[in-house]
């Protein structure tokens, strides 16, 4: 049976993902004066992911109160091309559903509701999936579905948690194995060493459609792991999805009303590598420190916020031009490794999403390894 919400909380945050559970968390430990309340869809919070982060992409005080959800940290990663393998320096760190609900959810109790489904009727008001409007003095809108039609390609995955039989001897994750069969676009392998015989191994793709390939991923995970020598004494469980990467469009388009979005239906992630953690984790931080009473000045702020956000990671939809429309999709392996041939400084740039004017220009010198008069049609401006 399923309980019924107050008829009024202070803030009410529709759907318990990475954003809406993080925004929830943060607000229940800084802001305990307020009534706070998460309404999520399925049974547990964070549905069945593994987010990352770079040590470059938070601030140390963000990563300490973000401490105990971390299960995984090393103090560098590697990624591998047909040209070499290379090992930067720094330091990376995961975090898993699990985590996130075993703490959050311990943490908020009673405030969070499972098993429901609600839309936002306006800035302080829901339909629960029974039809009952639950108003509130706030409405968060954190549902995790891409809420916008505008380009974009997709970045497919299929992940498998393994406990081996023997070491795998992998001691830092490997975020690109592009070494293996490029079939149906830019195709690498991930890995995250848990422990000695525990490890993530996913096989991604950035390609045209946002189909996952069951069977054939799972095909590539067993040949990688095969050809490693590595036996699999057991599986522990299976992770898969599809992330859009934007190639233009206008940040205007996730928000079409006056309610107040955050995560992904804000618009408010990495364009590129589709990473997402470092904006919730802002996002979390900022709301924590408003006046969460003024529902207006929540909204432009959180609106300003996540579109000053897209027009400053413009360059990284014209990279993703260059990927999915000036390279053909065997050709795309080569665009990202000319990237990793770059300094260290400017990769973990990259992917904190604070890349200088300098940094685009030393990106786009040299020989583009797609056509360049593809390459020229994809530096216009972008369309919606």
């Amino acid at each position: 049976m399923i309980r019924s919400l107050p008829v009024s909380v202070d803030v009410l945050i529709i759907g318990g993902g990475l954003a809406g559970s993080l925004a929830a968390w943060r607000l229940a430990t800084l802001r305990p004066e307020l009534q706070v309340r998460l309404i999520e869809a399925g049974n547990r919070l964070g549905g069945n992911h593994t987010w990352s982060f770079h040590d470059t992409d938070l601030a140390p005080e963000a990563r300490a109160w973000l401490a105990p959800l971390i299960v995984g940290s090393w103090p560098r990663h590697e990624v591998r091309f047909p040209k070499g393998r290379r090992v930067l320096s720094g330091g990376y760190a995961s975090i898993t559903s699990s985590r996130v609900h075993d703490v959050i959810a311990h943490t908020l109790g009673e405030r969070i509701q499972f098993d429901t489904s609600a839309l936002p009727v306006d800035a302080t008001s829901v339909t629960l999936a029974s039809g009952v409007v639950t108003h509130a003095g706030l409405v968060i809108d954190a549902r995790g579905d891409w809420p916008v039609r505008m380009p974009v390609g997709w970045q497919t995955f299929l992940g498998q948690d393994l406990e081996l039989e023997v070491d795998h001897g992998i001691e830092a994750p490997i975020l690109m194995d592009a070494t293996v069969p490029q079939r149906g676009g830019f195709r690498f392998i991930y890995v995250l060493p848990w422990s000695a015989r525990r490890v993530l191994v996913e096989d991604t793709l950035y390609a045209d459609t946002p189909v996952v390939d069951r069977a054939a991923c799972r095909q590539a995970i067993a040949t990688y792991v095969r050809q490693r020598g590595w036996r699999v004494r057991q599986p522990l469980g299976e992770e898969s999805g599809a992330l859009p990467i934007p190639l233009g469009g206008r940040g205007e388009a996730f928000w079409p009303d006056r309610t107040v979005r955050i995560g992904v239906r804000a618009g408010l992630f990495h364009p590129t590598t589709g990473y997402s953690l470092a904006d919730a984790v802002a996002t979390a931080e900022l709301l924590a420190r408003m006046d969460l009473r003024d529902v207006n000045g929540v909204y432009h702020t959180m609106r300003q916020t996540a579109l000053r956000a897209w027009r400053n990671r413009r360059f990284f939809r014209l990279l993703n031009r260059l990927l999915f429309r000036a390279a053909d999709p065997g050709q795309r392996r080569g665009v990202l490794e000319q990237f990793y041939q770059r300094p260290e400084e400017v990769i973990a740039r990259f992917y904190a999403a604070r890349l200088s004017w300098f940094d685009q220009c030393r990106l786009l010198t040299g020989r583009p390894p797609v056509p360049v008069t593809r390459a020229l049609a994809q530096l216009r401006a972008e369309r919606s």
